[in-house]
């Protein structure tokens, strides 16, 4: 640890963090559980913007890598303070977690480095990978797949390939599956999914077999890049381990063709899947209801979403959300109120620009006493956004 971070860390805990405590329950002298301060921590998180207070909640929740809560709150602070570019705040937050006697373990590290990654703080997940011993922790593949993983989500591929190739001799440590996993997407994301057929190479002299994961993130790299050949040179390879495309390879194909704008052919995929007697599921035809409504097809998309419900499929909020936002799109407003209140029901209730465009699309078609009802469902639900909907309501036909 250099001499500045000891000065952060030495002011840091010099401080009364008994005030920093009363963040999350300002209003009970009752001690909160771990869960509970989780809990609070992350409620307040979802609204905050100052970086001083992101970093008090942070710390009077006393997250760990542990819980999954205390994960999406440790992933929802970075993801703030990155917004808002203030990156030595980051690494003030994760050097002084990292001083925790509860936290000098490698999970907690690797989660550390993941973060950094995150933020885009590449350099900052190298040292901390190189510095482990110095904090009395273990390296092992745990932690060279975080740094792997790191360097995916910082988008630099480079640096994968890198890792992959100098760190696990330099280190002493074996690559496992998720290592490879980890490098396939890093080669698929960066255009270069031809080299995985080297990998997969290389996993079977080290005797690693690949799986339904890595085999979908090559399917769906070639795709990105048109290689259709290689999407059935996969396919094949998949028939040499042993392995059946299931529902979630059938998914990965669906989902890129409609990404390529290719739906129709996508939907050719589900016809094959029901005439073979595999069931699609509801991520299925999510990914075809998306692309139909990005390439304007309308009707297939309708026709679609009334197949998935009667075959007893579950839409998703997304689902209903991409629905209402395209019918709006399109003009069909009538249709949009119909699938809206579908998802109301249900909880789910689409963004402010799509409910705004959908309130004056009805006004539009002369519903007007529809959209009048639908701001006064969103006054009621979003008390603190009232005063923003009447603004719209004020700007409806008499």
């Amino acid at each position: 640890m250099n001499f500045l971070s000891k000065l952060r860390l030495n002011s840091i805990q010099r401080r009364n963090f008994s005030s920093s405590s009363s963040i999350l329950n300002p209003d009970s002298k009752t001690p909160l559980t771990s869960k509970q301060k989780s809990r609070a921590a992350l409620s307040l998180l979802k609204t905050e913007t100052n970086p001083h207070r992101i970093l008090d909640i942070c710390r009077a929740a006393a997250l760990t890598p542990t819980f999954h809560l205390d994960r999406v709150a440790f992933s929802l602070s970075i993801s703030k303070l990155t917004q808002s570019n203030h990156f030595q705040s980051i690494r003030l937050l994760l050097d002084e977690f990292m001083t925790r006697p509860d936290l000098r373990n490698e999970r907690f590290v690797a989660h550390a480095i993941v973060l950094y990654g995150q933020a885009g703080l590449i350099d900052d997940a190298f040292q901390t990978f190189v510095k482990m011993p110095d904090l009395g922790v273990e390296r092992t593949v745990k932690s060279l797949n975080a740094l792997l993983f790191s360097c995916l989500l910082a988008k630099k591929y480079g640096e994968v390939k890198r890792v992959y190739l100098e760190f696990p001799k330099k280190y002493g440590i074996d690559l496992d599956l998720d290592s490879y996993n980890t490098v396939i997407k890093g080669f698929c994301e960066s255009g270069s999914s031809s080299s995985v057929y080297s990998l997969l190479a290389e996993m079977d002299r080290k005797g690693c077999k690949p799986n339904a994961t890595s085999f979908g993130t090559m399917i769906a790299g070639f795709y990105e890049e048109e290689k259709y050949e290689d999407v059935g040179k996969v396919l094949e390879l998949m028939k040499k381990y042993n392995m059946v495309p299931g529902i979630s390879t059938h998914n990965i194909r669906i989902q890129s063709l409609c990404k390529l704008k290719k739906s129709v052919e996508a939907k050719a995929l589900l016809d094959g899947m029901l005439s073979r007697g595999m069931k699609p599921n509801s991520v299925t035809y999510c990914h075809l209801i998306h692309g139909f409504c990005k390439e304007g097809k309308l009707d297939e998309a309708k026709s679609l979403f009334e197949k998935m419900v009667s075959s007893g499929c579950m839409p998703d909020s997304n689902c209903y959300f991409t629905l209402v936002y395209f019918l709006c799109q399109g003009g069909e407003f009538e249709t949009a109120l119909e699938i809206c209140k579908k998802s109301m029901e249900k909880g789910w209730v689409p963004n402010f620009s799509t409910m705004k465009s959908l309130v004056n699309g009805l006004a539009s078609v002369s519903k007007v006493d529809e959209a009048r009802e639908l701001v006064g469902q969103m006054k009621e639900k979003f008390s603190k956004s009232a005063d923003i909907w009447s603004q719209v309501e004020e700007g409806l036909p008499k």
